[in-house]
């Protein structure tokens, strides 16, 4: 399936798609010495909420998807030098008055799980994503 959405992200930051389906989307990020935030090799958690974020949105795949709000949980350490694997999929949508432009026409709660390497999962959240009627900066 196409990318839709996104289309400038920086894979180097947040990853590379590798599998876009309708309501599913896989990307993979290698972390980086430049993501640490310690001399321990620690990865600054917003590298893996990122990830797990474009998963979401290319899961949606839609132009002018965005983020609401986010509900998650890190449940392990990532160190640098570890590839991680997140997999999103759509599990509910609603609808919502299209005759009101300043209301999201769609709303499409998107589960997403990050793995390292060694199929541990290191992060899991519900991400409340919004289909608007035109670019949220237009």
């Amino acid at each position: 399936m196409e990318q839709r959405t996104h289309r400038l992200t920086s894979e180097k930051l947040v990853g590379k798609p590798v599998k876009i389906e309708e309501n599913y989307a896989e990307v993979l990020l290698e972390t980086t010495e430049e993501m640490a935030v310690d001399e321990y090799g620690l990865v600054h958690g917003g590298f893996t909420f990122g990830l797990a974020d474009y998963a979401a949105m290319l899961a949606v795949n839609e132009p002018t998807v965005v983020l609401g709000k986010a509900e998650v949980k890190f449940l392990k350490p990532v160190k640098a030098g570890e590839k991680l694997r997140a997999k999103a999929e759509v599990i509910e949508e609603s609808g919502g008055d299209v005759r009101d432009r300043t209301s999201p026409r769609r709303k499409k709660l998107v589960k997403t799980e990050v793995f390292n390497e060694r199929g541990e999962k290191v992060f899991e959240g519900t991400f409340h994503c919004y289909v608007l009627e035109k670019h949220v900066l237009e």
